[in-house]
């Protein structure tokens, strides 16, 4: 085998938050990629809206820098878990991976996450210990953790022996030693071309590529993007492309496309190891071989984890359906939610009984949250269920569920409650730690089902302070049924729009989600009930008037202002028989069946039979 010296294919891992993109941008601006006098947004790679909104990375970005003569294009991976799948289609093009560790948090549940996937791909790594500007560093504590980190995930002996950098990636320096005067990013990119081999490969193979990533042009139609792994390919070259059935297929890219900076350039040929985009080829998924037609040979393909969470979505059937969104046909949703599943590896599509309805498969409820809100902005129109857990079978007929490591952080005050609710849902404690500080760390061994909804719960019982953070660890036993929710739903008997009089009345009942004016109708749930059971009510009743002179004056109607639910908590929120009504303007949540009668008489039934 023999190693492209000329190049480097590093990516960038680490927990969400820990300062990946920023660190991505001081890197740019070091090696060159922009002017000394260009005005550059912060974090270039998140281009999504949503990126941008959240702070957070959620689809893998490549760019490429030079240093010294050397290109090194640069993967920008997700932090959290739920995008696993991209973490994993992005290892498969790199040949070393920078671990980037916050120098206060140390290693938390993502970092050990993609940490996994980079170790079982045999990549070397460069730990950059971030952030050692922050007042309560722990640099060295924070090494030992990283150690104990690499050993508990069984590294090898030339992975163990890191090399450990020190940086502050909003000031754009990085340090061989802690105490080194802060200048610049030198040392990184040193440690990059000295420690991270370049890609190796056979010369006297043909070529072959891996699709790892897929995009669109409006131009140039799909684009396959993957790592040359043996050969060179040139422009318009006649293909072949092997897909999960082995047969090869030929092909003929239009244009062959490699990364400068942040943006592409087309090139005539590409050489082993270099990252390229093959432009024009239409019927080519993730994890496909495009090699030469001539020795068609297929190379392994990408393997993601399984999904964990699996959720209904199917067309808007309420009565308000079809008046904001523009794309409300079973058909387009389907369309979407398969194309969806080409560019993510992480997601499966399946179709149920209901034709206008569709089984959607991924990493975790955000993960979903995440493609809902695109497809939202893309003007869809759905109606999604609850995330429920996929379950599995053991050989003895077993029922096996999924089971997260849960990571708290809270102040001790909210040691109890944390550790009750946690309890609630079938969790374990693991272990507790208090350093004295008035805080704890606490570990749990918790259900993948109990983490559904919580989320909300524990920021409002730790009063926002708390963090938790979670990784998926296996499949355990089935633990038994807990509640959901511990409360009921207040619903609308009957269309109109809701009027301030009917809701000051409804205020005692529970907690409001409508205001008035909101329109409403039959099935719709307008707020939650302070107890377990669900009651219809009338949201439209209008105080009624007479020509009688009242004694007293009339009293002013003044309603406790409603918090508008985000997408996230109505997924939380609901129950198996209900739904979340999506839209471009609105979030709704309905029962599945409208009915108040019908609903009588399935609960009557239900009641029947269990007795």
């Amino acid at each position: 085998m023999q190693q492209n010296d000329s190049l480097r294919n590093v990516a960038i891992i680490a927990h969400v938050d820990h300062g990946k993109t920023t660190l991505v941008d001081a890197l740019f601006k070091q090696s060159g990629v922009f002017r000394a006098d260009q005005r550059v947004d912060d974090r270039v790679m998140d281009k999504m809206d949503l990126e941008r909104e959240r702070g957070i990375t959620i689809a893998a970005k490549n760019c490429a820098v030079r240093w010294k003569g050397v290109k090194i294009n640069i993967i920008d991976t997700p932090g959290h878990a739920d995008f696993g799948g991209e973490v994993e289609r992005s290892l498969s093009m790199a040949s070393g991976a920078i671990l980037l560790v916050d120098s206060s948090e140390g290693p938390l549940p993502q970092t050990r996450f993609v940490l996994r996937k980079t170790l079982e791909a045999g990549l070397p790594v460069v730990v950059v210990i971030n952030k050692i500007d922050r007042k309560d560093a722990r640099p060295q504590e924070v090494l030992n953790e990283i150690y104990d980190l690499f050993i508990d995930l069984g590294a090898s002996e030339e992975q163990l022996e890191f090399p450990v950098l020190y940086a502050i990636g909003r000031s754009g320096v990085a340090m061989n030693n802690i105490d080194d005067p802060q200048e610049d990013l030198s040392p990184l990119f040193e440690a990059i071309l000295t420690k991270i081999p370049g890609p190796a490969y056979d010369p006297e193979q043909p070529f072959q590529m891996l699709v790892a990533d897929l995009d669109y042009s409006d131009y140039l139609g799909r684009l396959a993007v993957g790592r040359i792994m043996h050969g060179k390919v040139f422009a318009k070259e006649s293909l072949a492309c092997i897909g999960e059935g082995g047969e090869a297929r030929p092909l003929r890219a239009t244009r062959l496309q490699v990364y400068d900076g942040l943006q592409l350039s087309e090139v005539e040929e590409a050489r082993p190891g270099d990252i390229v985009v093959l432009a024009g080829i239409e019927d080519v998924t993730i994890g496909d071989t495009i090699c030469t037609r001539e020795s068609p040979r297929a190379l392994p393909r990408i393997r993601v984890d399984e999904p964990t969470v699996a959720m209904r979505f199917g067309i808007n059937t309420s009565p308000l359906a079809g008046r904001e969104g523009k794309l409300v046909q079973s058909r387009a949703i389907q369309d979407r939610l398969v194309k969806e599943s080409l560019r993510n590896v992480a997601i499966r599509v399946e179709e149920t009984s209901d034709r206008d309805a569709f089984l959607v498969k991924g990493r975790g409820e955000f993960q979903m949250a995440i493609l809902i809100e695109t497809m939202r902005r893309e003007g869809f129109e759905l109606s999604v269920g609850r995330p429920e857990v996929i379950l599995k079978k053991d050989a003895n007929g077993k029922t096996l569920e999924p089971i997260e490591h849960l990571y708290v952080d809270c102040d001790e005050i909210f040691m109890g409650v944390v550790t009750d609710k946690l309890a609630q849902r079938k969790g374990r404690m693991l272990n507790c730690t208090n350093n004295g500080t008035g805080r704890v760390r606490l570990e749990f061994s918790v259900p993948s089902r109990g983490l559904i909804g919580y989320r909300d719960e524990f920021l409002t019982d730790t009063k926002g302070t708390g963090i938790m953070n979670s990784y998926l660890e296996g499949y355990e036993e089935w633990r038994g049924d807990f509640p959901t929710r511990f409360s009921g739903s207040i619903v609308a008997d009957r269309p109109g729009s809701a009027v301030a009089y009917a809701l000051f009345n409804l205020e005692p009942r529970g907690t409001l989600f409508v205001e008035p004016g909101d329109p409403v109708y039959e099935g719709m749930i307008v707020g939650e009930h302070n107890r377990d059971n669900d009651i219809d009510v009338n949201a439209t009743k209008e105080k009624k008037l007479t020509n009688l002179r009242a004694a007293g004056k009339d009293e002013n109607v003044i309603l406790t202002p409603v918090k508008k639910m985000t997408l996230e908590h109505a997924l939380h929120f609901v129950r198996e028989d209900e739904l979340v009504e999506v839209t471009p303007q609105s979030l709704r949540l309905r029962k599945v069946e409208l009915s108040s009668l019908k609903r009588y008489q399935i609960a009557g039934k239900a009641a029947k039979s269990k007795s």
